[in-house]
C-alpha cells in the first residue's frame, strides 16, 4: 500500500556554505553539478572542484559523488522511469532533479522520505509540485518489485550504439559484463609516490619499461601519469621523458605533475604527435598513449558515453594510425613502440595494428602482456571486468636493426 499524499515539505536549513557563495546541501550541490553537467560541463574536472569550495564533511562529500557520478551513469534509465509518469516536456533543472532522486530511489536505495523530500527542498517556484509528485509516484513503482525494462540498453543506461557496437566487437556475454562493470563506481588507487592511477594505467606503464638512462617520447602525454611513472623507476639513472602534449593548457599539468613528484627528467613539450619536433630514429622507447572514444574508462568518466558519438570511433581511428606513423619513426633501430588506447572498439585497437602491419614491416610485435590481458590481435586487452580495472588495450612492437 502507497503512502498517502501530502504537500511538498518546507525546506530545512542548508548548513554548509560554500566560500565565498552561498549554502550548500548534499542534494543542492549535487543538483547544481548535474545542471552544469547537462549544459556541457565535464563531471571529473566539475565535483572535485565543487567540493573543493564547501565544507561538507567527508560523509557528504562522499555522497554527492555517488549522487552526482550515479546519475550520469544511469542518466538513461532513470529518465524511463521518470517518464512514465510525465506528460510534458521539462526544463532543464526540473529534469536534473527527477533524475537525482530516481537515482537515490532506484539505485542507492535511500529511503523515499529521505530521498523525496530533501530533493524535493532544493527545487525552487511552482516545479516543485511536479517534482514531489513525480518521486512519490516512482517510490511506489520501486516499492512494487523489480523494473520491467523495454530493452538492455535502456536497463544498462548507455547509448544504443555503444551495446551494439561493443556486442558486435567482443561478443554479447563480454560487452554486457564490460558495460555492467563501467556501471559500478572505480576505486582510487595510489600508486607508490602518491599518484592517483588506474591499475590498468599502471600495468601500461610498466609494460613499456625505462631502462637506466634511456631516452623515452611519450607523444600524447596529459595528464602525465605513464610519462612520471617510466620517469620514476630509476632514480639513480633515470630515464629521460619527453612527453609531448598539444593542448598548452594540459601540457602545464604534465609539468606540474612532474614537479610535485620531483621529476626533473621529464620535459613537457607542447606538440603535435603527429609532427613530433623530435630527432628521428634516436628513442629506446616511445609511447602511444592515444586519444580515442574512452570506452574503457566509462566508470570514471560517468557522463562520457552522453557525449561520444558513433561517428567519432573513425575519426578517432584515423587520428591513431596518423600518431602511430609518426610515432614509429622515432623509434630506434631495436627500439620500442607501444600504443595504447583506453578503448574496446575493434576499429582502434586491432584494425589499427592491421593496417600497420600491412605497411610498416619494420615493426616486429613482441609479446603481450599476460594475464589478466587477453591476447587480442598482436596485442592484448583488458576488459574492465578482467580485473575491476579501466578497459585498455595495449600493442607492443620491436623496430628492425640495431641490438
Amino acid at each position: 500500500m502507497s503512502a498517502p499524499r501530502r504537500s511538498p515539505p518546507r525546506a530545512r536549513p542548508r548548513p554548509a556554505p560554500l566560500a565565498g557563495g552561498p549554502v550548500a546541501t548534499p542534494r543542492g550541490l549535487a543538483l547544481r553539478a548535474l545542471i552544469e553537467i547537462g549544459a556541457g560541463a565535464r563531471a571529473n574536472v566539475l565535483v572535485p572542484g565543487l567540493l573543493a569550495r564547501t565544507a561538507l564533511d567527508r560523509r557528504d562529500r562522499n555522497l554527492v559523488t555517488e549522487m552526482v557520478y550515479g546519475t550520469c551513469r544511469m542518466q538513461r534509465a532513470c529518465d524511463w522511469l521518470v517518464d512514465r509518469h510525465l506528460r510534458r516536456t521539462l526544463e532543464p533543472e526540473v529534469r536534473a532533479a527527477l533524475r537525482l532522486g530516481a537515482y537515490q530511489l532506484g539505485w542507492m536505495r535511500i529511503p523515499r522520505h529521505a530521498a523525496v523530500a530533501a530533493t524535493v527542498d532544493e527545487v525552487a517556484g511552482p516545479a516543485r509540485s511536479l517534482v514531489n509528485a513525480v518521486l512519490r509516484r516512482l517510490a511506489d513503482d520501486v516499492e512494487r518489485g523489480p523494473v520491467r525494462w523495454p530493452d538492455p540498453a535502456t536497463a544498462l543506461s548507455y547509448p544504443d550504439w555503444i551495446v551494439t557496437r561493443l556486442a558486435a566487437d567482443l561478443g554479447p556475454e563480454r560487452a554486457r559484463s564490460a558495460l555492467e562493470t563501467m556501471n559500478r563506481a572505480a576505486q582510487a588507487h595510489e600508486r607508490p609516490d602518491g599518484y592517483v592511477q588506474d591499475p590498468a594505467s599502471q600495468m601500461v606503464a610498466a609494460h613499456v619499461g625505462a631502462g637506466p638512462g634511456e631516452r623515452i617520447a611519450d607523444v600524447c602525454a596529459a595528464p602525465g601519469g605513464k610519462a612520471t611513472a617510466l620517469a620514476g623507476g630509476d632514480r639513480e639513472r633515470p630515464a629521460l621523458v619527453v612527453a609531448l602534449d598539444i593542448d598548452p593548457a594540459r601540457s602545464v599539468v604534465v609539468g606540474s605533475n612532474a614537479a610535485r613528484l620531483g621529476l626533473p627528467n621529464v620535459a613537457a613539450v607542447v606538440a603535435d604527435g603527429r609532427r613530433p619536433p623530435l630527432r628521428p630514429a634516436a628513442w629506446d622507447r616511445v609511447l602511444v598513449d592515444a586519444p580515442c572514444s574512452g570506452l574503457g574508462v566509462l566508470r570514471r568518466r560517468p557522463d562520457a558515453r552522453w557525449r561520444v558519438r558513433a561517428a567519432d570511433v573513425p575519426r578517432l581511428a584515423a587520428l591513431q594510425w596518423e600518431l602511430l606513423v609518426a610515432a614509429a619513426d622515432l623509434v630506434a633501430p631495436g627500439g620500442r613502440l607501444v600504443y595504447s588506447v583506453c578503448t574496446l572498439t575493434a576499429a582502434e585497437t586491432v584494425a589499427v595494428d592491421g593496417r600497420l602491419a600491412a605497411e610498416r614491416s619494420d615493426l616486429r610485435p613482441e609479446p603481450p602482456p599476460g594475464p589478466p590481458w587477453a591476447p587480442t590481435g598482436r596485442g592484448a586487452l583488458l576488459l574492465p571486468q578482467a580485473a575491476d580495472t579501466d578497459g585498455m588495450f595495449v600493442l607492443t612492437l620491436r623496430r628492425a636493426g640495431g641490438r
